[in-house]
């Protein structure tokens, strides 16, 4: 079991029912568990058709947002942002432009810069992604392509073919660089620039 309040301290009081469940558990059913939420949000959240938008919030022009999706107070969605498959932005999240995220929980002072891909992913507070980075959530070059995880020297079978990553608290990804499907990564984490992140050899 990854005890995600380990990695990220906000996720026990915004995601209590979810706590005992493992990361690719949740992006797996992160759809369902968003428009659960929804239905108990105060009216400081405009709601159209699975979609709440705290009235704090500036989504720009030409952003596309498709249901469910939960944007709290204070966030930045910037122009032609893709948002789908089930989104969560915690308290002053911010999403640049032209990123797409997908089927994913990005917490609060979180900073995605322009032209990010995020795929089936948890992602802390206070993280930053410079521009570029990317978390690959399917192995396409695989036969195989259920998706494996490194969690204090064991090796995890998640049974799933789309799982992206983990990523703590205060963890800092530099400018292109790819994190592979499984990433694990603690709090205080950092990458290089145009690094790419393989957590497991290729022929596991």
């Amino acid at each position: 079991m990854i005890p995600i309040p380990n990695f990220i301290k906000l996720f026990s009081s915004t995601f209590s029912q979810q706590v005992n469940l493992q990361p690719w558990e949740i992006t797996k059913n992160l759809p369902d568990i968003l428009l659960q939420i929804i239905t108990g949000l105060g009216d400081e959240y405009t709601i159209t058709d699975g979609v709440a938008i705290h009235r704090t919030a500036t989504v720009e022009q030409g952003a596309v947002l498709k249901a469910p999706i939960i944007i709290s107070e204070n966030c930045f969605v910037g122009a032609n942002a893709y948002l789908r498959g089930g989104v969560y932005l915690g308290k002053a999240a911010s999403v640049g432009p032209g990123c797409e995220i997908k089927t994913s929980i990005i917490f609060d002072n979180t900073h995605l810069a322009h032209f990010n891909f995020l795929g089936d992913s948890l992602i802390g507070s206070n993280v930053n992604f410079e521009a570029g980075a990317i978390t690959a959530n399917h192995f396409n070059e695989r036969a195989d392509k259920t998706i494996t995880v490194l969690y204090n020297s064991t090796v995890i079978n998640t049974g799933c073919v789309k799982f992206g990553a983990l990523v703590g608290d205060s963890c800092k990804i530099g400018a292109n660089a790819v994190l592979s499907p499984g990433t694990i990564f603690i709090p205080d984490s950092v990458v290089k620039r145009l690094e790419l992140v393989e957590q497991i050899a290729s022929d596991e």
